[in-house]
């Protein structure tokens, strides 16, 4: 059956090639960016399978209106994917205020409305998918990137519990934690926060780290949009599903430390009810 798909962060990276696989299957694109040229080079490679749409994700307005739109003209919205997003590196005191607004804008206030918009569609034919593009950021985090986790942890917990208000009606939730992929995350879409010595052993080491890997991350975008596509084409999806060696393995050696953790600490965690 062929699949309505809105796509924010379509022009480029991660969202244009989970649209280029989705387009693959046979389904319906509507690329949504603010990048419209980007997001026409779809258009110009699939033709009427791909509506190109302006849209800022940090404009609630404006998706209403589009996600209504979409679902007037094609009888509802089958799957949304929410990867619209950008790199950014600052130590906590150094993160200006108004930056940090427009990071938890962009990475969890425009996915949760879009997600709002999308549900009344979906809950009425008791079927479709939303992939939230969170990030290994988005379990666990680094010096200097305490901006870019707060938005993609405050996604992850947004999703969890969404993925369990919706289960019984049919619709999918999968939250996709990549790692370093292959994209311009790492390159001209990332910002920085001002730089001093004091956090150069710590917040520096991410910078460097950045640069080094530039353009050879190994996470393989076209891969990721392909196993994307699978899980959420399964009968039963995980709800997170890491993507990389980097990004599995990390997360599993978190998971061993908090284990350790609450052991070594469950002593003091059990004796703090009333008697």
């Amino acid at each position: 059956m062929e699949r309505t798909w809105i796509v924010t962060g379509a022009a480029s990276g991660l969202g244009r090639e989970i649209a280029q696989a989705a387009l693959s299957a046979g389904d319906t694109v509507i690329a949504a960016d603010r990048d419209t040229d980007g997001a026409a080079i779809l258009k110009q490679e699939h033709g009427d399978a791909v509506e190109v749409v302006q849209v800022d994700v940090t404009d609630a307005g404006r998706i209403e209106e589009v996600v209504a739109d979409a679902a007037a003209r094609h009888d509802g919205i089958d799957v949304l994917v929410n990867a619209a997003g950008r790199g950014h590196i600052g130590a906590v005191e150094l993160t200006d205020p108004a930056e940090l607004r427009r990071l938890m804008e962009l990475h969890f206030f425009g996915p949760a409305a879009l997600t709002r918009a999308v549900l009344p569609y979906m809950r009425a034919r008791r079927r479709g998918a939303i992939i939230q593009i969170s990030s290994l950021g988005g379990q666990i985090s680094t010096p200097g990137m305490s901006a870019y986790s707060a938005g993609k942890f405050a996604l992850e917990g947004f999703s969890i519990a969404l993925a369990r208000e919706v289960a019984n009606l049919g619709i999918k939730v999968l939250i996709a934690q990549p790692g370093a992929m292959r994209t311009n995350f790492a390159g001209p879409a990332i910002t920085e926060s001002e730089q001093i010595a004091d956090y150069e052993p710590t917040v520096g080491e991410l910078r460097k780290h950045v640069e080094e890997v530039t353009g050879r991350q190994p996470g393989d975008p076209k891969k990721i949009a392909a196993a994307l596509l699978q899980a959420i084409d399964s009968e039963r999806p995980p709800l997170r599903l890491a993507f990389g060696n980097d990004a599995l393995d990390r997360l599993n050696e978190a998971a061993e430390q908090t284990a350790k953790d609450r052991a070594a600490w469950e002593e003091v965690s059990r004796g703090t009810d009333f008697e």
